[in-house]
């Protein structure tokens, strides 16, 4: 990722907004227990997400499962307490991911960056604890992999647009 794609990144969580109209469309889409893994993503998350999903419908998707799972794919981005990672944490990660050696190091170090570091895997975990049917547990389990197939592929091609 180049700095100027982070630093649009960031001034866009900075000023992240949700319309009712988007709630709705969570409400909608999302079973009950789908959508508190969406609700308990700080706000940033939560437009990133909706960001995807858009992302997914202008490119044509209509895959449910898919959509779905944009949604929240970013679920596991909140620690075992439930707390939310601040923006902070977010910019240093992505900083220290141009250093692999020092980011496992980071990842071992401070359980921020270590929920980071674990997201996809642990917001499958959580997907799979809410009910989610295993196509999306699988999706966002592997939409990080370095060469996803399906529809973690896809996930993964939406989510680098935002």
């Amino acid at each position: 990722m180049s700095v100027s794609y982070r630093i649009r990144q960031l001034r866009n969580a900075l000023r992240a907004e949700v319309s009712p109209a988007e709630y709705e469309l969570v409400a909608q889409l999302l079973t009950p227990a789908e959508q508190q893994l969406f609700w308990q993503m700080p706000l940033y998350d939560q437009r990133h997400c909706l960001d995807v999903y858009h992302t997914l419908i202008a490119a044509g998707e209509h895959d449910e499962l898919l959509l779905r799972a944009a949604l929240y794919h970013d679920c596991g981005k909140v620690d075992d307490a439930g707390r939310p990672m601040a923006l902070g944490w977010y910019v240093l990660a992505t900083i220290l991911k141009r250093w692999p050696a020092l980011y496992l190091i980071a990842a071992r170090l401070v359980p921020a960056i270590a929920v980071y570091a674990e997201h996809a895997a642990r917001g499958a975990r959580m997907a799979a604890a809410a009910g989610s049917p295993p196509e999306i547990v699988e999706t966002i389990r592997h939409y990080h992999d370095p060469h996803p197939t399906g529809r973690a592929a896809r996930l993964q091609w939406a989510d680098e647009q935002n």
